[in-house]
């Protein structure tokens, strides 16, 4: 897998400067409102996509861990009143795939994207995962085998849930317990053989899990750009600048060179321009509603927030801890209001009970918000 990093990453990208449109510090530092107001325009909360599939496309990939937060960030994204039912009928299709695309974490992206994706980032991944391998005995003869196993079990556009892959793990002396089966699993997908797609029905309820297939029989008319490292910076700043390329190498996993690089590769693409602050900005820009909603729920890992270093740019610094990543790892579902993070959420998926309201947990300063319009707007997505 190469690294796909151009010869011309030593190109100095051009500066942009958009007067009478951003106001600076004297530091020459965006102003912060207008940041925070450029990010809900790139994120598509207050510029929202035509369909649940032009919202993937736009934000190239969204966190997902939690099956359904993924879903719902490309609803939120989208206008009118998307449900969980319309984003499901994406995966089934194959114009939706679930796959661990950046830092060894699960993101949703457009199925035509992924290979190219994992040309950048895949490699990366997996020497970071070899030690853990190691210890599970995960050596290349056995990824070998389960790589043989996997791929019979699967060709002829059969589709297997990961229960049903561990099976045919066993059946080839594979044990898959302590994680041993799950990390076989990714090894596949790092190296671009599975991906997660059908979605398992959940009968009342919102479905969890989904099923493993072979990208080389269920994503069709793949995509691959001359220069994917770009490519991929390029789809980064689109879908969440203003940014830095130092944002953009924590977001995608890789090194701060090969982020620079990619930035560098990026000088003569139109779809970007390079601000006079230092970061990057689409162009042209996605045109805001006029009726947009000032309150967004959105779910946990949620882009908007995750996706830079500095993260008190939406969350007041004495709110980041409560919000997270927790000890745990995890990163609450958050109430934003006008950019900033004023509050956080929570509701359970589980059948029957997902049908609860969901409970908003406002901030000090923010207590006199009606967060309940962007809670209803999810509950409407998560029960249809």
């Amino acid at each position: 897998m190469g690294s796909g990093y151009p010869e011309q990453a030593a190109k100095t990208p051009r500066r942009y400067v958009l007067t009478n449109v951003y106001a600076t510090r004297q530091d020459g530092a965006m102003d912060a409102h207008l940041l925070r107001a450029e990010r809900l325009r790139s994120h598509r909360l207050s510029a929202p996509a035509r369909s649940v599939l032009d919202a993937a496309r736009h934000m190239l990939a969204v966190q997902a861990q939690e099956f359904w937060a993924g879903r719902w960030a490309l609803a939120a994204r989208t206008t009118g009143a998307p449900t969980l039912r319309d984003v499901d009928r994406l995966f089934n299709q194959g114009s939706l795939v679930r796959a661990w695309t950046q830092r060894g974490t699960l993101h949703i992206v457009p199925a035509e994207d992924l290979g190219w994706m994992l040309e950048v980032t895949g490699e990366r991944q997996l020497r970071m995962a070899a030690p853990r391998y190691r210890e599970l005995g995960l050596d290349a003869e056995t990824l070998s085998t389960v790589e043989r196993a996997v791929r019979v079990a699967l060709t002829g556009g059969n589709a297997l849930t990961r229960a049903e892959l561990f099976v045919i793990l066993e059946q080839v002396g594979i044990d898959p317990s302590n994680q041993r089966g799950l990390h076989a699993i990714q090894s596949l997908a790092l190296r671009g053989m599975i991906c997660q797609g059908p979605v398992v029905a959940r009968p009342d309820g919102a479905s969890r899990e989904q099923c493993f297939v072979l990208v080389e029989e269920h994503v069709a008319g793949a995509a691959w750009p001359s220069d994917p490292a770009a490519e991929l910076f390029i789809r980064y700043v689109r879908g969440h600048g203003p940014a830095t390329a130092e944002d953009f190498a924590w977001w995608a996993g890789i090194t701060l060179g090969g982020a620079r690089a990619a930035a560098a590769a990026s000088v003569d693409d139109d779809r970007i321009r390079q601000l006079d602050d230092g970061q990057f900005i689409a162009h042209p820009r996605p045109r805001r509603q006029s009726q947009g909603a000032a309150v967004v729920a959105l779910g946990p890992f949620e882009e908007y927030y995750i996706s830079y270093l500095d993260r008190t740019v939406a969350c007041p610094s004495e709110h980041v801890a409560t919000v997270g990543p927790a000890k745990n790892g995890m990163v609450r579902p958050i109430i934003v209001a006008e950019g900033v993070v004023a509050g956080t959420w929570r509701h359970s998926t589980a059948v029957g009970r997902h049908r609860d309201e969901p409970i908003a947990e406002l901030f000090a300063h923010s207590t006199a918000l009606d967060a309940a319009p962007a809670l209803s707007r999810y509950l409407a997505f998560i029960t249809h």
